[in-house]
């Protein structure tokens, strides 16, 4: 291996040769961990809908209980149908922004 001194930038020769490394050993972690598949994207979808779908329907039904057993001039059903949408889409954000960062973070130790 070649020294260099710290007042000399990098060849470029280096520096190619660093990025084609860290590309070869991406690829070869790749290979190892196994193609995802169209099964693996599917389930990621289904997981997704069923954590936005699940807080609806049970804001659907509570609200629906709510009405029938204390009718009043404002319906129950509709305003927890819509706490439970936005409750289960932010469950789905705060799901993704954590498998996003647990990707990057693992691209980030992997190339070290």
């Amino acid at each position: 291996m070649i020294e260099q001194r710290p007042d000399k930038p990098p060849s470029p020769d280096q520096t190619l040769a660093d990025k084609v490394g860290s590309k070869a050993a991406r690829k070869l972690r790749a290979r190892r961990r196994g193609a995802s598949g169209v099964w693996f994207g599917l389930g990621m979808m289904g997981l997704i809908g069923w954590s936005v779908a699940v807080p609806t329907l049970i804001g659907a039904g509570a609200g629906m209980w709510l009405d029938r057993h204390y009718p009043g001039k404002h319906a129950w059903t509709l305003a927890l149908l819509v706490a439970g949408l936005v409750l289960g889409c932010f469950n789905a954000w705060r799901w993704i922004v954590k498998e996003e960062r647990a990707m990057h973070d693992d691209g980030e130790n992997d190339d070290a």
